[in-house]
């Protein structure tokens, strides 16, 4: 008996393992990242100056929450998504309304809207970098393809 017990086990560890193994390959490969990950277009890049309406948290659907900033610039208003909230509190990267920012990102249609997926905000002399020149984030243990 003792030696099915121990067979059980090396079975739900194996299963457990090339599980896990799964979950690692399909991050890798680029297919775990955020749907603005696979939507930033190098060829959209605008970059402009603004000032911070609104700093929101908006549940994704991988990642957990992410930052959103509502901005002004002129008489435009722009949604700039930022990155997961993880990783801006990770990177101490803070964001307030009042604040001043000059925002570098691929203008796109998400969800039927223009939004803006931020590349880099340079903010109070400061320059923050979320995506390589590819838009892909630095996040992710994809960003060196």
């Amino acid at each position: 008996m003792k030696t099915w017990g121990n067979f059980q086990h090396g079975v739900v560890l194996g299963t457990v393992l090339v599980a896990l193994s799964a979950v690692g390959l399909y991050a890798q490969s680029g297919k775990g990242l955020t749907p603005g990950s696979r939507m930033y277009d190098p060829n959209t890049e605008t970059m402009f100056k603004a000032v911070v309406q609104e700093v929101k948290e908006v549940p994704g659907p991988v990642l957990g929450t992410r930052t959103h900033l509502t901005v002004k610039s002129g008489n435009d208003v722009y949604d700039v998504h930022v990155g997961p909230t993880w990783y801006l509190k990770q990177q101490k990267y803070t964001f307030a309304t009042g604040d001043e920012v000059e925002v570098t990102g691929s203008k796109v249609k998400y969800q039927g809207a223009d939004v803006i997926i931020a590349r880099q905000i340079k903010k109070d002399g400061g320059v923050w970098t979320l995506r390589n020149a590819r838009g892909i984030p630095l996040w992710s243990r994809g960003q060196n393809r």
